[in-house]
């Protein structure tokens, strides 16, 4: 019957569907356990995601020893500025080493203003602070060098050269990378998505013998029903029941949990979805290829191996050994990464490269199913 097909096909797809939702067990482990590892990591972790830091105010020694009554006009009013900006100036009493003083830890960083020019003695302890005052004091002579040309060329104008700091902010936090960084929560949120994703492969793998358990199997043998409508049917019904876990856990984490998902819904859910048919494909022909209760157990270990190298459970960075290899080989390693970018990034750097490999080795696994699937008898 034309039609008949895509009929029985959807028909295979909707009982897949039925009997996934019914299967409570593997639904609390697709939803519940995701989101229970969300809250508990992401709430107890959260210090290990802390990347910003807190200074203290910096303190610094000044002498002046300069007979340049300009020069000190003017560094007076610079450290007003810098005493608005956090960094404490203190003028150094009679007698006092400042070198000795900051070698004691007591400031931060010693200034001397000489008529030869302006000696900085830094702390190598307070690495920060020191860089600190040093770029400060840089945009200070710079000014001051100026004003040195001014008064050669043109006096009238030496007063404008100098004036009074405005109220301001002189330290600007900027990143050198210039990508959000996300909270533990958000990292986990994200990391657990990715991690159900890639474990669609454990059903997946006994899409058939599931059949089989059931006493189907025999059924849909001798049914009018080709076995490629029966393969196209478990695996858009299993295709649908993962999609919508991923989706559960999208929602649920962002408006339940107030995880950041970024403004790039649509990539991030062609990274996902790509994922997911990768994780079918591969369960599929872990099926196929492993007879028995042997097959899940394999993908299980497969599983476990890819999600704990592509950093479900803690960050990882790529190294050299066998933790490295398996890192770069982890399907949910470079899809992680993909998604990271998106949400944190606002980029879509790594976005085709991720869905490029999840559908390549899709493609891969699921052309050994049908092989396979060709040279045997039945499903």
């Amino acid at each position: 019957m034309e039609g008949g097909e895509p009929l029985n096909t959807l028909r295979i797809a909707y009982k897949e569907i039925k009997h996934g939702v019914r299967d409570w067990g593997t639904m609390l482990f697709m939803l519940a356990f995701p989101l229970a590892l969300i809250l508990i990591l992401g709430l107890t972790l959260t210090n290990a995601f802390e990347s910003g830091v807190d200074l203290a105010p910096v303190k610094v020694l000044v002498q002046d020893s300069s007979s340049n009554v300009e020069l000190s006009k003017a560094f007076r009013s610079f450290s007003d500025g810098m005493e608005r900006a956090g960094v404490q100036t203190e003028l150094a009493a009679e007698g006092v080493d400042g070198r000795t003083e900051v070698e004691l830890n007591r400031y931060a960083d010693y200034i001397e203003l000489r008529d030869d020019g302006i000696l900085l003695y830094a702390s190598s302890r307070s690495g920060i602070e020191s860089n600190i005052v040093q770029g400060l004091l840089s945009s200070f002579t710079d000014r001051h060098n100026l004003a040195a040309v001014v008064a050669q060329s043109a006096p009238e104008r030496l007063n404008k050269v100098f004036t009074d700091l405005p109220e301001q902010s002189y330290i600007r936090e900027v990143a050198v990378n210039s990508e959000r960084t996300p909270t533990s929560l958000d990292y986990y949120a994200v990391a657990m998505t990715a991690m159900i994703g890639l474990w669609s492969a454990l059903p997946a793998s006994g899409l058939i013998r599931s059949e089989i358990s059931r006493g189907t199997a025999q059924r849909l043998a001798i049914a009018p029903v080709s076995r490629g409508e029966i393969l196209t049917g478990k695996l858009l019904g299993s295709f649908v029941i993962n999609t919508l876990c991923v989706l559960l856990l999208i929602l649920v984490s962002k408006y339940g949990f107030g995880a950041y998902w970024g403004e790039r819904a649509g990539e991030v859910l062609l990274i996902l979805l790509s994922e997911i048919t990768m994780a079918i494909s591969l369960g599929l022909a872990c099926g196929y290829v492993m007879k028995g209760a042997a097959s899940q157990g394999i993908v299980l270990v497969i599983l476990q191996v890819a999600s704990l190298a592509g950093g479900a459970f803690f960050p990882v960075s790529e190294g050299g050994g066998l933790l490295g290899w398996l890192v770069n080989w982890s399907p949910m390693h470079w899809t992680h990464q993909a998604l990271t970018a998106v949400i944190n990034g606002n980029t879509n750097s790594g976005v085709w490269g991720a869905i490029g490999l999840n559908l390549g080795l899709a493609v891969l696994f699921l052309g050994s199913s049908i092989i396979i699937l060709r040279q045997r008898e039945g499903i």
